[in-house]
């Protein structure tokens, strides 16, 4: 994964972002390890040799991918001439935070590396728009049909496996439910909505469950119906992420079946956002997808 600064032309002074863990962290303090040392004009080979390490490893500090020692931020500051106590202490700070484990951390025997990311990712961002073929978006799945889709991916999981990744799926929906919840703008194929997983019952809980969370402020759904056709989106499912810290660009999530994509550069990310703000016009508006949600309920009584 790659993850640039949105903005390289003015310095910024490091600031701990309310929402975010060690993910978010790792890539703000590498965005500002890396200013520093493109401002001295400083090498990767110069600075991997001051703390004992090579270019390479830089590179990785430097994207926020690896943990970083407290000893190798305080050397690589004084080698950039950072010698203002404040922001010394700021960024050892930072470094402090950012090797703290997660929340899920104690799930990481259930997330491969590549969606460890992304959870933590997600757990930083401000708005998170997603489009959805075969299944509801996490976020809002109930508990019986969360259970149902994760049967169909780990049929092999135990009955206590189960219920941990179960747990931890709901403790990723308690973000949109807090007092600095994100905004969740899902479109979501009506194919998603008909496709009976875990029976009528456990589809008709869910539907239930969708009525309920569009009426938060900070849950916009739309389906997208087969009425519409054709549609701009018809390459697969995606979720993009954008971070209210200045320092942290958009980033798109593909996933695929054992790993998955993110996209950070602006000429990747912007074609996925007008694709998102075409579909989401081609789809019901969020008025006519509550309606379509509440007859689809009569059907499952009919």
């Amino acid at each position: 994964m790659v993850i640039r600064r949105a903005v390289e032309s003015e310095p910024q002074s490091p600031v701990v972002p309310a929402r975010g863990g060690p993910t978010v962290l790792r890539i703000l303090l590498g965005s500002q390890l890396r200013r520093l040392r493109q401002e001295r004009g400083i090498s990767r080979e110069d600075a991997g040799y001051a703390i004992r390490a090579s270019h390479a490893k830089i590179s990785r500090l430097e994207l926020g991918k690896v943990s970083f020692k407290e000893r190798d931020v305080a050397d690589l500051l004084t080698l950039y001439g950072v010698t203002d106590p404040d922001e010394r202490a700021s960024l050892l700070q930072l470094a402090r935070q950012a090797n703290q484990p997660g929340w899920w951390h104690k799930y990481s025997d259930l997330l491969p590396h590549w969606f460890e990311v992304y959870v933590g990712l997600e757990e930083a961002a401000a708005i998170i728009r997603t489009y959805e073929i075969q299944f509801i978006p996490g976020l809002l799945q109930s508990r019986d049909y969360a259970r149902a889709v994760i049967q169909l991916g780990h049929p092999r999981a135990s009955a206590e496996e189960l219920e941990r990744r179960i747990e931890l799926r709901e403790r990723r929906q308690q973000r949109l439910l807090g007092p600095d919840a994100p905004t969740l703008w899902a479109v979501v194929d009506e194919a998603a909505v008909r496709r009976p997983l875990g029976g009528p019952k456990v589809m008709r809980g869910q539907i239930e469950h969708l009525l309920r969370m569009t009426e938060r402020p900070n849950i916009r759904l739309q389906i997208l119906p087969f009425a519409r056709g054709g549609h701009a989106a018809a390459g697969g499912p995606f979720t993009f992420l954008r971070f209210s810290e200045p320092a942290l660009p958009d980033v798109v999530y593909l996933e695929q079946l054992t790993s998955a994509l993110y996209l950070d550069k602006r000429e990747d990310t912007d074609p996925y956002m007008e694709i998102m703000d075409r579909v989401s016009v081609q789809a019901n508006t969020v008025a006519a997808t509550k309606r379509f949600l509440q007859d689809l309920l009569e059907e499952f009584d009919s």
